[in-house]
């Protein structure tokens, strides 16, 4: 039976760590009938949560993907869930998530309002042009404020926040809303029944002013977004039936001129029935979205996809998982055409034919088997040999490649080595895995000791999948104290002439370029190469060996063999052999010529500076910023929220290790601190003398 795509929702729950994203999942698959019991992150026993780790801590790490029922104006509704990770260290989950879904509730809590991590999924929404909606959780909690936070809205992620609701009582005597959409209070009675029913009464008399202030500010906002219902409101504003008007805010919302924000506590049960009818009025469904754009790799011209079942299939993997039942799952949104079990798909990244032995619609760690999945669905695949996350999956007959994602760079390492033979065999297997299931989890080997460093976004990254090495994989492993990942820079612009010549008998070797080097023009990462070559000096078929020798170059930087994060290099001349010239030549020359022309290019080393935020009460202040002091910290701003003081500063990672344990010393454990990668920066030259001494354990002049 074909689905109607119209009743389906694609939606993530997005929001800064401890917002309460799980804790708001958990009741919407109770009031949806998936679960007959209520989890409690505190208590280690959320259904979302489902991995040993995620329990312990009460922090979501991997997005987990869900599919529930809701019945909304007599229909049922189809919405796939994806819980997406708060931490900042898991900010890529929430970064694929993104990336295949058509819209989000972004979840903010009502006392700390808009935070570090609420701004960067923020901006990560954006830029994936996923409309959402605001619920502002928490409003039974001392000190929150459901008007402030929709301000913080408007003011530090630039959006058109507007309220669909207002809170009745606040704190503990928080008890309901009024819809200002229907004039009425919806009230929630009995704790005993854990919120599954509420009555719509009249509005209390002390807020009708309030509630006409705002309902009027809502109208204005939905009139102003289209031209036609401005005019019918101007001729006739009662003419305008609730149902119409919920149709031009549910495109407003689309179009992503407007934010509607919901108010509730997810914990006291309030709110979420609500919600969920938002969720299903205003959010999109996959015909709501516009075509998916990829790539005919044959043709190499733009292609569309709309989300129709009798198109061809093109898919897009956005998560691989391990489960210890069922063996590798990777989690594919199908954008057109039909994903059936038993078939084979094209991925165009390997240009190979790919089985897929079974489908499953998820719910959190269990399955259930499809036969086939349509357009517009999520579902997780098992039997792929050789995907990744971000590949497209399409019709044999009919390939396309979608636009994959892009990963930030890890800025911590740390050396493990495991501690037995029998540990060995199995570590190479074990971060097989892992790395597949995490693009920004990296391993290496170091050349000079031969030991094994992985990389992460961050000490929680790489404890996390430490510990799951442990557990999951049997894996025992000693490790290294956490490593900052530098990079190298150039900051002069220098000329070079290199030549590199071989004679070996027979037919030599022979490559001549004559280059600038320097700093690359703001904004390029990695390699900008400028191919300034008139008159044929250097054949125009050597030019992407010597490219070629730069860009592999980069990998190793002139100070201390840190990779460079760009740099500029201008060929103008150069030479040839009629004979002994070729790619391989030109190319050794090049990584010649980078070795000793970087050196005299003033070069510098780069350390991340991540972007620090305390909430900290008033008397510990003081103690904080002295604190960012010692650690090199600029401190850039501070505020008042709810009774507590923001601190917001800039510090280099290298001085942030253990932060959070002294953080709780100096605060007697009640201050609060996130961070984000901000930038690399410059060290300064005498500080950049003693790192350099330390990795190599000789004076530096």
């Amino acid at each position: 039976m074909k689905q109607d795509l119209k009743y389906t929702r694609n939606i993530g729950i997005m929001a800064h760590i401890d917002a309460g994203k799980t804790t708001l999942t958990e009741r919407i698959l109770f009031y949806t009938g998936i679960t007959h019991k209520l989890g409690e992150v505190h208590d280690g026993a959320a259904t979302m949560d489902w991995m040993v780790q995620e329990q312990e801590r009460g922090i979501t790490i991997t997005s987990a993907a869900t599919t529930t029922y809701w019945k909304y104006l007599n229909d049922d509704h189809k919405i796939n869930i994806i819980d997406t990770p708060g931490h900042v260290d898991f900010t890529v989950e929430v970064e694929r998530s993104l990336r295949v879904l058509d819209g989000a509730v972004a979840v903010f809590c009502g006392v700390g309002g808009v935070e570090p991590q609420s701004e960067t999924v923020w901006r990560q929404a954006d830029k994936y042009k996923v409309p959402r909606i605001a619920f502002i959780n928490k409003l039974d909690r001392v000190g929150s404020d459901f008007l402030r936070v929709v301000s913080e809205i408007r003011e530090k992620l630039g959006a058109n926040a507007v309220p669909l609701q207002l809170p009745i009582g606040s704190e503990e005597n928080f008890r309901g809303v009024v819809d200002l959409i229907q004039r009425k209070a919806v009230i929630w009675h009995d704790d005993a029944k854990l919120g599954t029913t509420y009555q719509l009464e009249e509005i209390p008399e002390d807020m009708m002013e309030e509630v006409e202030e705002w309902r009027e500010k809502l109208i204005e906002a939905v009139c102003i977004s289209d031209d036609r219902l401005l005019e019918k409101f101007l001729e006739d504003r009662d003419s305008i039936s609730v149902e119409e008007f919920m149709g031009y805010a549910r495109r407003a919302t689309i179009r992503m001129e407007m934010v509607p924000v919901l108010a509730g506590s997810a914990f006291k049960n309030k709110g979420i029935q609500r919600l969920l009818d938002g969720i299903v009025a205003m959010l999109p469904c996959p015909l709501d979205i516009e075509a998916v754009t990829g790539i005919n790799p044959d043709t190499e011209k733009e292609e569309k996809r709309a989300p129709d079942p009798d198109a061809p299939l093109a898919g897009l993997a956005f998560k691989i998982a391990t489960d210890p039942f069922v063996g590798r799952v990777t989690y594919v949104r199908v954008y057109s055409g039909v994903l059936r079990e038993g078939s084979y798909v094209l991925n165009t990244r390997t240009g190979k034919k790919e089985r897929i032995n079974r489908l499953y619609q998820m719910h959190a760690n269990k399955q259930l088997p499809k036969e086939f999945i349509e357009a517009g669905d999520i579902c997780g695949a098992v039997g792929f040999k050789d995907l990744r996350t971000g590949d497209t999956i399409c019709s044999i007959d009919s390939p396309i490649i979608l636009e994959s994602m892009d990963f930030p760079e890890p800025v911590i390492s740390v050396a493990i080595e495991p501690k037995t033979q029998q540990d060995m065999d199995r570590l190479g297997m074990a971060l097989g895995k892992l790395t597949e299931e995490d693009p920004t989890f990296l391993i290496n080997t170091d050349p000079d000791s031969g030991q094994t460093i992985i990389r992460g976004m961050g000490e929680l990254h790489l404890e996390i999948l430490i510990d799951r090495l442990r557990r999951e994989f049997k894996v025992e492993c000693n490790q290294g104290r956490p490593q900052v990942n530098y990079k190298e820079a150039v900051t002069q612009l220098i000329e070079h002439r290199e030549v590199f010549k071989k004679q070996t008998g027979g037919r030599g070797k022979f490559a001549d370029i004559q280059i600038k080097i320097g700093p690359a023009d703001p904004g390029v990462v990695g390699l900008q190469f400028v191919n300034e070559v008139k008159g044929g000096n250097v054949p125009r078929e050597y030019i992407p060996a010597i490219e070629k020798g730069f860009k592999e170059s980069l990998k190793n930087g002139p100070l201390a063999g840190y990779p460079m994060e760009s740099l500029k290099v201008i060929l103008f001349d150069g030479s040839y052999h009629a004979v002994d010239s070729d790619a391989l030549a030109f190319e050794i020359c090049a990584k010649q010529a980078f070795r000793h022309a970087a050196s005299k290019a003033k070069p510098v080393l780069l350390e991340p500076i991540m972007a620090a935020e305390v909430v900290t009460p008033e008397e510990y202040m003081g103690d904080v910023i002295g604190d960012f002091n010692k650690r090199r910290g600029q401190v850039e701003g501070m505020e008042s929220r709810a009774g507590a003081r923001v601190i917001k500063a800039k510090v280099p990672l290298a001085e942030q290790f253990g932060y959070v344990t002294t953080l709780r010393t100096l605060t007697s454990g009640r201050a609060t601190s996130a961070m984000t990668f901000s930038h690399f920066q410059e060290v300064s030259s005498e500080l950049s003398k003693s790192i350099l001494e330390k990795i190599s354990g000789k004076t530096v002049a």
